[in-house]
């Protein structure tokens, strides 16, 4: 099947009208067909890098911001409202084994936040889990990887230190850690441990670094280090982020991630939005490969993510409300996003989508958002019920658009 589309970003170019699309899936009633669509441009699905799936929960957690360092704020965290409510779902034992009891409930609502915001790949931030885990997700939640909290805290919610992580990776997966989250001496100070404990590698993703200075910031472009912003989280947590220009100048491979609902933003589609407001003279060009290409490179994932080839299985359609494609995306919210196809499976967007694969209906969740028929795989609804069963009353979260 062919789309033709008005506009497309495809591998960093800009097309023009009449580019042809071919989808690649088995699923397709009419492999054949071409049709074509004037108001949609097409992406590549986004990529988020840094997520806690079992943590997005809302509202944010924490009243004393802003904090010198999220040390603090872990503690405080654990004695808020929000962080109770999530774990009468969840009593986090710290043993953060989570394919038991209700965190599949939480860890797939983290899921959906990410999948209604157009990611079908996203790195979720803790203890490796079993093969299980990973297989039970209808998008890609990353696998393979090795991980550490942070020097600070150290791997307070499992695995083993960061050297032996990071000895485990071996170079060919990424080795990814908190650092330098915060103002305070032990944050302005924690690069330095870092570098002489040699955990700066090229297969290393820093998630915040805000303490970094520019000499260091440099020092990680050297290496080959990802450094990944989380820039509502960072706001509301301390104030500030990272010195996005001197990463910028210096050549680091420059991702972005949401953080949880606990302490970051509602998904990815604000994230962007929140990262333009805080650096408008970054070109939207330029930061759409921090959430594309960039990304596929730091989590050291097949590059078919993060591109987007004349024939795929991976797709985003997004209604186009500006002309340019980069710009576009400022425009875009949930409702506006018409076609999520992962693997050759249509996975969110608008049902007449949907009529084109052969489906069983039973697997999707039908409802209406902004007075469109939309779909979306699974059964997000049921996962509800049950989160409402349990705290007996109803809760909304402001990622779910059939609950907006």
């Amino acid at each position: 099947m062919k789309f033709i589309i008005n506009t497309c970003v495809h591998n960093h170019e800009q097309y023009s009208s009449n580019f042809e699309l071919q989808l690649r899936s088995p699923l397709l009633k009419e492999p054949r067909l071409s049709l074509k669509f004037d108001d949609l441009t097409a992406y590549p699905p986004f990529i988020n890098s840094h997520d806690h799936l079992v943590g997005n929960w809302h509202p944010r957690a924490g009243n004393n911001n802003p904090y010198e360092t999220t040390d603090v704020w872990v503690e405080e965290m654990k004695h808020s409202a929000p962080f109770k409510e999530r774990n009468k779902i969840w009593l986090n034992d710290e043993k953060f084994e989570l394919t038991k009891g209700n965190a599949p409930l939480l860890t797939h609502l983290g899921m959906y936040k990410n999948i209604f915001s157009g990611c079908v790949v996203v790195q979720d931030h803790g203890p490796n889990q079993v093969e299980a885990y990973y297989d039970s997700f209808e998008i890609n939640v990353i696998r393979n990887y090795r991980q550490c909290h942070s020097l600070s805290l150290g791997n307070w919610w499992g695995g083993k230190s960061a050297e032996e992580e990071l000895k485990a990776a071996g170079g060919k997966e990424p080795f990814i850690i908190h650092l330098a989250e915060g103002t305070d001496a032990t944050a302005r100070d924690s690069f330095r441990k870092f570098a002489e404990k040699g955990l700066l590698k090229a297969n290393t993703l820093i998630i915040h670094g805000i303490a970094l200075q520019d000499d260091e910031i440099k020092k990680c472009a050297e290496a080959g280090t990802s450094i990944c912003c989380c820039p509502e989280s960072n706001h509301f947590l301390i104030g500030k982020t990272i010195d996005v220009d001197a990463c910028l100048k210096y050549g680091v491979n420059f991702v972005l991630g949401t953080d949880s609902t606990l302490s970051g933003s509602v998904n990815l589609l604000e994230e962007i939005k929140a990262f333009k407001n805080y650096y408008p003279k970054i070109s939207m060009q330029k930061i759409f490969s921090f959430f594309t290409s960039n990304a596929q490179k730091a989590l050291m994932i097949d590059p078919q993510y993060g591109h987007l080839n004349s024939a795929t299985e991976n797709l985003l359609l997004i209604k186009t409300k500006a002309q340019d494609p980069y710009e576009n995306l400022i425009e875009a919210d949930m409702p506006d996003i018409q076609f999520l196809m992962y693997r050759g499976k249509p996975i969110y967007g608008s049902t007449e989508f949907l009529d084109l694969f052969k489906i069983n209906a039973e697997d999707y969740y039908f409802f209406t958002s902004n007075n469109e028929a939309k779909f979306v795989i699974g059964h997000p609804e049921k996962i509800m019920e049950k989160i409402d069963s349990i705290l007996g009353y109803h809760k909304t979260l402001p990622y779910l658009p059939f609950q907006c």
